[in-house]
């Protein structure tokens, strides 16, 4: 028997063993499995029957984490749509071109939103709030019927960050995600006790996995609609929050907001830091920190989106904590589900001497179909059966990767290769940084040198940039030492918290 996969199984298991268990929590709003389902159901029935959705169509939604994204879902997957969230964090000529591109049938927006607002062709727009919850409301209590379900068919378009060009929408098939929700609760671990905290947007790479995995198990959604770091801390006390994802800036504002001292944070099982590559003195504070395991993870876009987790093995249990410590800093090992090979030049596979460095590329089911209308894109990306990543990594002895830096961000100085990576994570060893990016910068001599940007902890002396150089100089080779350092009050940031290294690049002083 073959039976279609696709993650609107999550939410029928839902219906029929969690009803009553709590599955959202949301501000003030509390809402149990049973609640959940019936909202999604009835959201399917309002695309279909009153706002005239047909299969296929896109679904944008303009939204912070609420409880009506995590429910479209579900509902618009019901409707036989296809969902498309939207960056909220992008300017409204560039929503208006991501909606133009995915020629989107139907907008959902946030009131709070409104100046960002794109068009549709259509001119059909959702406004959450009361007028939302009417139609809702007026929808019948029916389980809608998706009919049957083709696996390979697209249900969700993600648009990439447009951090390395224009966005392109990935298309997400049903087997993709259920695959992806199947593989990522099997490495983690996860189960039906877990408590999780969005704090990564649902828009994002790193945030919509994990709706479906949490659905699928029972557990309990907890809604962050924009990232505060003292709201973050109370939401772990008082939820007993067991699992946290950040990108290494929310890690650093967690560990100095002044009340991480004074919360119980006892309940928190694990962290996981993606989004950017995380150095071991980051890892060891949180785990001082919060006391829990703290492994870095490794996804794109284009894949679901988790690739790898830095776990730890039974092997390593007898090993000291610093060694343990520096494998969880990795990129990690390749998640359930996931062929992930370091390839060099000519597609032959890297030594794992871990020094040797080749691109990472991957087979998996849950790898897109391609990007929406882009069918040279597509083919370069998926040359040769293997998601192309651009990541450049090594691999050690163990199979553990470590990204060691971007195709685009490989700076190469008199002919010597240089990791911004590496950089980075000297610069953020020095107590006073907060946060740092490395790109290259034109030198008549060396052809490129490295240019560093960091940001100051909050209340520490500052620095000289003489003396970063020096504290960078101890730890490096002197041809990796910043040329330049430039201390800003913060650095650029997309919808995750990641730092924008095109604006950095597109500086007037660059």
């Amino acid at each position: 028997m073959k039976v279609a996969l696709t993650p609107l199984d999550f939410l029928e298991r839902a219906r029929r063993l969690y009803g009553p268990l709590e599955a959202v929590v949301d501000g003030e709003r509390r809402v149990d499995y049973t609640t959940f389902v019936g909202r999604a159901h009835r959201l399917g029935h309002l695309l279909v029957d009153e706002l005239g959705v047909q299969p296929g169509d896109r679904v944008a939604y303009l939204c912070a984490n609420t409880l009506e994204l995590l429910e479209a879902y579900y509902g618009v997957l019901l409707a036989g749509a296809v969902l498309t969230p939207l960056n909220i964090r992008l300017s409204r000529p560039e929503l208006q071109q991501i909606v133009e591109d995915c020629d989107a049938r139907v907008l959902v927006m946030h009131p709070s939103l409104a100046a960002l607002a794109p068009t549709t062709a259509s001119g059909t727009t959702v406004v959450i709030g009361p007028d939302y919850e009417a139609a809702l409301g007026r929808q019948p209590a029916s389980l809608v019927d998706p009919g049957p379900i083709d696996e390979d068919a697209v249900c969700e378009l993600f648009y990439t960050s447009g951090s390395t060009g224009e966005p392109k929408g990935a298309m997400l098939s049903h087997r993709a995600l259920a695959t992806h929700a199947l593989d990522a609760a099997l490495t983690m671990g996860v189960g039906h006790r877990d408590v999780v905290l969005h704090t990564i947007a649902l828009f994002h790479v790193n945030g919509w996995g994990t709706p479906h995995w949490v659905t699928a198990l029972g557990g309990r959604h907890v809604m962050l609609d924009r990232f505060d770091a003292g709201e973050v801390l109370r939401l772990i006390e008082a939820e007993g929050v067991t699992r946290l994802h950040l990108v290494p800036t929310m890690a650093s504002l967690l560990l100095v907001h002044p009340d991480v001292g004074r919360r119980d944070l006892s309940s928190l099982v694990q962290a996981t830091v993606g989004g950017a590559p995380a150095g071991p003195e980051l890892l060891a504070d949180l785990e001082a920190t919060f006391r829990c395991e703290v492994i870095s993870g490794y996804g794109l876009t284009e894949a679901s989106p988790q690739l790898t987790k830095a776990v730890t093995l039974r092997s390593h249990d007898g090993l000291p904590e610093a060694e343990q410590r520096r494998r969880r800093a990795t990129t990690g090992l390749p998640n359930v589900g996931v062929d992930l090979r370091v390839f060099d030049g000519n597609d032959q596979e890297v030594p794992r001497d871990g020094a040797t460095a080749g691109e990472i590329c991957v087979r998996s089911n849950h790898v897109m179909i391609g990007y929406w209308n882009r069918p040279t894109e597509t083919a370069e990306a998926l040359a040769g059966g293997w998601l192309r990543t651009g990541d450049i990594a090594t691999v050690d002895a163990e199979g553990y990767i470590t990204i060691v830096d971007r195709k685009k961000d490989v700076i190469v100085s008199g002919g010597e290769n240089i990791s911004s990576v590496q950089v980075e994570h000297a610069l953020c060893a020095h107590p006073a940084i907060l946060e740092a990016a490395v790109i290259g910068m034109a030198d008549e001599r060396w052809g490129e040198v490295p240019r560093a940007f960091v940001a100051l902890r909050p209340g520490v002396a500052a620095p000289t940039t003489d003396d970063l150089r020096a504290f960078v100089a101890e730890r490096l080779a002197k041809f990796k030492v910043p040329a330049r350092i430039d201390i800003l009050p913060e650095l650029p940031k997309g919808g995750t918290g990641k730092i924008q290294k095109s604006l950095l690049r597109s500086r007037e002083d660059a």
